[in-house]
């Protein structure tokens, strides 16, 4: 099994098994830190997409209003005022840092979609990085436990 791992890995295995036990703790350290930026990343991405499936949601929800309808406008998350839809053809799409841009109804959902979809292709990419990180640092520990069994005095 370690034979056809290490075919699938490009000889990864190979090299982990010249490394000595020093250098097979730094990179199980290493590639451990890495897969858990990427699981941070993973879980900003998810959040990110649910946040814009929320607001394409809304804005659906939005675009069904009668113009003059009184509603409630969400200035925080926990603080909404009364108000009452003036235009529910145009909108403000957050595009970050401070900045919104007036887009008509069609164009903003058209931009949570496409956002959306950035964010799934780009949480897909993460999905097996990590897992080939993460598959490097089982190798390396399971090699490491082989080394330091092997220098262990046997009884």
């Amino acid at each position: 099994m370690a034979m056809a791992m290490a075919a699938a890995k490009g000889g990864v295995a190979v090299e982990l098994e010249k490394m000595s036990v020093e250098q097979l703790k730094a990179v199980k350290e290493q590639t451990d830190l890495e897969v858990n930026l990427l699981q941070d990343s993973l879980n900003n991405i998810r959040s990110a997409t649910a946040r814009l499936e929320s607001a394409s949601s809304a804005l659906h929800d939005l675009s069904l209003r009668p113009q003059g309808h009184p509603m409630l406008v969400p200035l925080t998350a926990s603080l909404y005022v009364p108000g009452t839809l003036d235009d529910s053809d145009k909108v403000l799409v957050d595009v970050g840092t401070g900045y919104f841009i007036e887009k008509t109804m069609a164009e903003g959902k058209d931009y949570c979609e496409r956002k959306i979809n950035l964010l799934k292709s780009n949480f897909d990419q993460l999905i097996e990085v990590a897992s080939k990180k993460k598959s490097i640092a089982d190798e390396a520990g399971a090699i490491l436990q082989a080394k330091l069994k092997q220098l262990s005095p046997t009884s």
